[in-house]
C-alpha cells in the first residue's frame, strides 16, 4: 500500500505539536515552582517583618519615654531574635547606652534599699538613726553601723555586733579601708556593755563615707576572733537621716 505524502506530513505536524506541548508543559512546571517557593518565603517572611517592626517602634517609644527599663529588655529582645535585620542594626547603635544607665539606676536603688532611716522616743529623749548591715559577713554574722543622733547624747556613730561584742582596750584603733584607701579609725567600747563599739571622730567618718562607696574594716570579736566587714554605704542619703532638737 502506498502511503499519502499529504497523510505522512500531518502525522509529522501533529507528532511536531504534541513535541511542543509536552515541551511546554516541562517549562510550564519548571517556572511556576520557584514562583511557588517564593511564594511560600514571602509569606512566613510577612509576619516576621510586621513583628520586629512593632517590637522597633516600641523600642523608639520607650527611649522617647526615657524608660531605659523597658528599651532594655525590647531592645535585647530585637538583637536576640532579629541578629541580621536592619531594626537589629539600629537597635545596637543605642542599646549598649541604654543598658548601662539602667544598670546604674539599678545599682544605686540596690544601694539605697539598704540604708534604714528611724525616729523614735529612746530613754527619756528623741533618736534619729540611719543605719545599714554588713554586706559581708551576712546571715546571723551581720553587723550593723548605725549614725545616732540623740537629744540628750549628741551625735555619735557605732557598730552593733552578734554576741559579746568586738575586743578594744581602751582607745583602739580599726584598720579601715575606704573605697580601697587606708583610713584608720580610733574607737571606744562603751562603758554600759552592750556589744557595740564607738568611732571616737563620729563627724570625721560621717563626711569621709559621705564620699565612699565601700568601707572595710578588720575588727576583732570576742566570740570569733578576727573579722573582716564590708558595708557598702554608697546609697547613704543624708536627707533622710533627720536633725532631733537638743532637750
Amino acid at each position: 500500500m502506498i502511503r499519502s505524502p499529504f497523510r505522512r506530513s500531518v502525522t509529522l505536524v501533529a507528532a511536531c505539536g504534541l513535541l511542543s506541548l509536552a515541551a511546554c508543559s516541562q517549562q510550564d512546571q519548571g517556572s511556576s515552582q520557584p514562583a511557588s517557593s517564593a511564594s511560600a518565603s514571602d509569606a512566613q517572611a510577612s509576619p516576621q517583618n510586621s513583628q520586629v517592626n512593632d517590637e522597633l517602634q516600641s523600642y523608639r517609644k520607650m527611649l522617647q519615654l526615657k524608660n531605659d527599663e523597658m528599651a532594655s529588655q525590647v531592645g535585647d529582645d530585637i538583637v536576640k531574635r532579629f541578629p541580621n535585620t536592619d531594626a537589629a542594626k539600629e537597635v545596637q547603635q543605642t542599646l549598649p547606652a541604654v543598658e548601662q544607665r539602667w544598670k546604674d539606676v539599678t545599682e544605686k536603688r540596690r544601694l539605697a534599699a539598704l540604708w534604714t532611716y528611724q525616729v523614735g522616743p529612746m530613754e527619756g529623749g528623741t533618736q534619729s538613726t540611719a543605719s545599714l548591715f554588713t554586706t559581708f559577713p551576712s546571715g546571723d554574722n551581720q553587723v550593723r553601723l548605725v549614725l545616732r543622733r540623740h537629744t540628750k547624747w549628741g551625735q555619735s556613730v557605732f557598730m552593733f555586733g552578734p554576741g559579746h561584742g568586738f575586743v578594744c582596750k581602751g582607745n583602739c584603733t580599726i584598720q579601715a579601708d575606704f573605697d580601697g584607701k587606708p583610713h584608720p579609725l580610733r574607737a571606744f567600747l562603751p562603758t554600759t556593755g552592750e556589744p557595740a563599739i564607738f568611732i571616737r571622730d563620729d563627724k570625721g567618718f560621717i563626711d569621709a563615707m559621705e564620699k565612699t562607696k565601700r568601707i572595710t574594716m578588720n575588727v576583732e570579736l570576742q566570740d570569733g576572733g578576727k573579722q573582716k566587714l564590708v558595708f557598702e554605704v554608697g546609697g547613704y542619703d543624708p536627707g533622710k537621716w533627720s536633725e532631733v532638737g537638743k532637750k
